[in-house]
């Protein structure tokens, strides 16, 4: 759970990069619904996260993903906040040597839940062409 919604960027890079499950989901709400760019679309709840997240962690073996939020932007409310931007993933070999990597847009909408800020919708998205309807990378 985050106290300021604005360093949600920052706490999931680093729960990515070191591979945290349980930090990597305690940014999301129980009841969080993600639009995803990847496999079905779509996750409610955090049972199915945590599951999709372990799964992602653990088919990394020694890779790690650096994850960077560029072009956010933020808008926050007393109870409702909104952030997006574009997010890159690249995977670094044990020894830091790029392997590959991705770019997506996405917009996290996070509620403030007691003392903290928990991501409630995720989506992510890729361009795709609109004469072959392929995503464009």
């Amino acid at each position: 759970m985050l106290t300021d919604p604005t360093r949600l960027p920052e706490a999931y890079a680093a729960a990515v990069y070191v591979k945290d499950v349980a930090a990597f989901t305690a940014l999301y709400a129980p009841d969080v619904r993600i639009f995803d760019t990847w496999g079905g679309w779509q996750q409610r709840g955090l049972e199915a996260l945590h599951a999709s997240t372990a799964e992602w962690f653990g088919s990394l073996g020694e890779e790690r993903v650096v994850v960077t939020v560029s072009d956010v932007q933020h808008s926050v409310g007393d109870t409702l906040a909104a952030i997006h931007g574009l997010i890159e993933f690249k995977a670094v070999s044990a020894s830091g040597e790029k392997l590959r990597a991705m770019q997506e847009r996405v917009t996290w909408l996070l509620e403030k839940q007691g003392e903290g800020w928990r991501v409630m919708h995720q989506h992510s998205s890729l361009p795709a062409d609109f004469e072959t309807g392929k995503v464009m990378k």
